[in-house]
């Protein structure tokens, strides 16, 4: 009798399990969470960024530059004045002005448009200042007294600088000044305006204006505070040559 053959088994045998992936889900979320924070832009805080103290510090010798060259402007004339001067009365090596200004024009500039526009801010904030009910009188009274403040203060160098050294600078220069004083003077046109038609002003407004400017500012020429006369005193008179009682 033959010997039976052998029958092979129908079910094949199972396959080897591959091995264990340990962590593998972890790793999966690790790379998700990794591409989702890259995806993801950071927010920025809001406002603008605090200056670091090297920023501020440039900006303080910024200012010492253009304080130093207007009173070196005023006194000596611009072009007298040199860049080593400058530096000088600075207290800074004279180089250093270049590296906030690319010249003396520049400075020259910077010292006119920079003064115009804080004086226009402040001039603002000054009838921003008076009650709603202010009058014209009240209005024109605050606004020379701001003037007078702004020619013969502490930080007054800026216009007689404008006045005097204008010449010394580019046409287009002379278009960005003119641009910001004639703001600044437009604010008065309103107050003249409302006294014209109280019939109290001495002149038509638009020429009263010139007027009004031309004697406040040839002020820089004879006002002493040594003499005695307070600028709240001076703009009371002032204020009886332009207005009728």
């Amino acid at each position: 009798m033959d010997s039976p053959v052998p029958r092979t088994s129908a079910i094949a045998p199972a396959p080897e399990k591959p091995p264990a992936r340990t962590g593998s889900k972890a790793v999966a979320s690790s790379d998700a969470n990794a591409a989702a924070a890259e995806a993801t832009p950071t927010r920025r805080p809001r406002g603008r960024p605090r200056k670091t103290a090297e920023e501020l510090d440039d900006g303080n010798r910024r200012r010492k530059l253009m304080d130093g060259a207007a009173k070196l402007f005023r006194t000596q004339g611009f072009a007298a004045t040199s860049t080593r001067d400058i530096a000088a009365a600075a207290g800074m090596h004279s180089g250093s002005p270049f590296y906030h200004f690319e010249s003396k024009s520049a400075l020259l500039y910077a010292v006119m448009s920079e003064g115009m526009t804080m004086a226009a801010q402040s001039q603002q904030q000054a009838l921003d200042a008076l009650p709603a009910v202010a009058t014209p009188r009240e209005q024109l009274h605050t606004l020379i007294r701001h003037h007078f403040e702004i020619l013969l203060g502490p930080r007054s160098s800026f216009i007689p600088v404008m006045l005097y050294e204008w010449r010394s600078l580019t046409p287009a220069q002379r278009k960005g000044i003119a641009r910001i004083k004639d703001s600044y003077e437009a604010t008065w046109m309103p107050v003249l305006e409302a006294l014209a038609k109280q019939g109290v002003l001495q002149a038509e407004p638009g020429v009263a204006r010139l007027f009004i400017f031309g004697a406040l500012n040839w002020a820089v020429q004879w006002f002493s505070p040594k003499k005695g006369k307070s600028l709240d005193a001076l703009t009371d008179e002032a204020l009886a040559l332009f207005i009728r009682s």
